[in-house]
């Protein structure tokens, strides 16, 4: 039987209406996974100008918890019958929730989507809680001991271990210095200050980054990101949804391009780069950037995923944000991947993780890459008024799941503007009716607000229990 080929139909336009998140902190064993979850739905709903009720499918992204914890979240605003779906797919788990999202819509399955990313974390290095069964990355971490890598200081936890022989790779390869990978953190550290949902608001020297104390070499403490507790959710539209609302346009992001890829065979060629998913996120990036029609070089703010401050100089060259293999040392030396003036070198500046990335922001795993996206849709806003990126007109998100699966999205303003525009907080505080800018500050809500996003028809307060009680008692 011959198999036909078919060419694939491009998704209808998808545009991101909402978005909200929680303050990213240190494990808590006292805040639950429901209360974040909570705290970042009724903020995204919020947003979105939006009741439960109009959400006709939702999709919960997390990477330690039992089966159904986002209907155990979801259930707190309705039982309304929708589909719920589950998503686990490593550091990549929230975008790949938000790809899922945005392949429903994009194809008639749904006009509005909700998408959750949470993580209730734990102190100490990552590890597996199944003894009985193989881990899925132990091929990964095989291969590097074959290859005679990741041996050293065994007392490193393993991912660290393995980013940070990538980091020595690009390091003989192409002459990168233990400053460079430092100079990467420092830059990250000090973009956080002016995020309030940063789990860290530090500032440090490069001198403080090198000597913190060394966990795998090139890799210091404050090079690498830490565990931490968090939610962020976003709400997925359609063309028609979003036609009846034409008063939403202005804060509508659109996504232009997406692409979530796998693993190559080159991952398991004796490169420590290669097995850190290199193939995998040039593929996402040049297939992402191919559907939204830019170049990299249009591309002026970028959330990238710099577990390490080393997979963030290996991504820089896999985007293509750089000139080629090798030069994202260029960039960093020069300072392009920062906030500063562009004499000279207008083209090539992009300014990187000015969420103050997962190195200095927090990773909450599944929280992550919704957060991204969250933090994205307030620049092309012009919302994130305290450390805006000028003139930004497309926005590049990337996050990368060992295992394998990185994902690459493209965002672009929905009413045509070709640049984002300074939006004043007076101006925002009035537009969300929340009486704040909540790209600039980490406030809550009140309860006459939560009402007014929770089902109107399905809800149901042995569902809620006390957790609204307990995430006011926050704010």
């Amino acid at each position: 039987m011959t198999r036909t080929t078919t060419s694939k139909s491009p998704p209808a336009p998808v545009y991101i209406l909402g978005v909200g998140l929680t303050k990213f902190t240190k494990p808590h064993p006292t805040t639950s996974y429901s209360e974040l979850g909570f705290e970042a739905v009724t903020k995204a709903l919020l947003d979105a100008h939006l009741n439960y009720d109009c959400v006709e499918q939702a999709i919960a992204c997390y990477c330690y918890g039992d089966s159904t914890c986002g209907q155990r979240v979801f259930y707190q605003f309705g039982l309304t019958q929708i589909p719920i779906y589950n998503v686990n797919n490593n550091a990549a788990t929230g975008a790949t929730g938000l790809h899922l999202a945005r392949t429903i819509v994009g194809h008639g399955g749904a006009d509005c989507v909700l998408v959750l990313g949470l993580e209730k974390m734990y102190t100490g290095p990552l590890r597996s809680f199944w003894a009985d069964r193989e881990n899925p990355v132990g091929r990964v971490w095989d291969l590097l001991v074959r290859m005679g890598r990741g041996g050293e200081e065994e007392g490193a936890p393993g991912a660290v271990r393995m980013f940070g022989e990538a980091g020595r790779e690009y390091m003989a390869r192409y002459g990168a210095v233990a400053e460079d990978f430092a100079e990467i953190a420092r830059i990250n550290h000090a973009h956080s200050q002016h995020n309030p949902y940063s789990q860290f608001h530090d500032v440090y020297s490069l001198d403080d980054i090198l000597k913190s104390p060394m966990v795998y070499p090139p890799l210091t403490k404050l090079q690498c990101c830490p565990n931490s507790d968090g939610a962020a959710a976003a709400v997925l539209v359609s063309q028609a949804f979003l036609d009846a609302r034409p008063e939403l346009k202005d804060q509508a992001i659109l996504i232009a391009g997406q692409c979530l890829a796998t693993d190559a065979p080159s991952v398991y060629d004796g490169s420590a780069i290669n097995l850190m998913g290199y193939d995998m996120t040039r593929k996402a990036a040049r297939t992402a950037l191919a559907e939204a029609g830019v170049q990299p070089n249009d591309i002026k703010v970028c959330e990238l995923h710099d577990c390490f401050s080393t997979n963030e100089m290996i991504t820089i060259d896999a985007l293509g944000l750089s000139d080629g293999p090798g030069k994202a040392i260029d960039m960093v030396r020069k300072g392009l991947i920062t906030y500063g003036d562009d004499a000279g070198d207008a083209n090539r500046r992009c300014v990187v993780n000015p969420s103050g990335g997962l190195i200095s922001k927090g990773h909450p795993l599944g929280a992550t890459g919704i957060a991204q996206c969250a933090e994205l849709t307030w620049q092309l806003r012009g919302w994130a008024t305290n450390r805006l990126v000028p003139d930004a007109g497309v926005a590049l998100q990337h996050i990368l799941g060992l295992g394998g699966a990185a994902v690459v999205t493209v965002y672009k303003r929905a009413d045509g503007k070709v640049k984002n525009e300074w939006v004043d907080s007076e101006t925002v505080a009035k537009k969300t009716g929340l009486g704040y800018n909540p790209a600039v500050e980490a406030r809550g809500f009140t309860m006459a607000q939560v009402d007014s996003v929770r089902s109107r028809k399905c809800r149901s307060e042995w569902a809620l229990a006390d957790v609204q009680r307990k995430v006011m008692a926050k704010f």
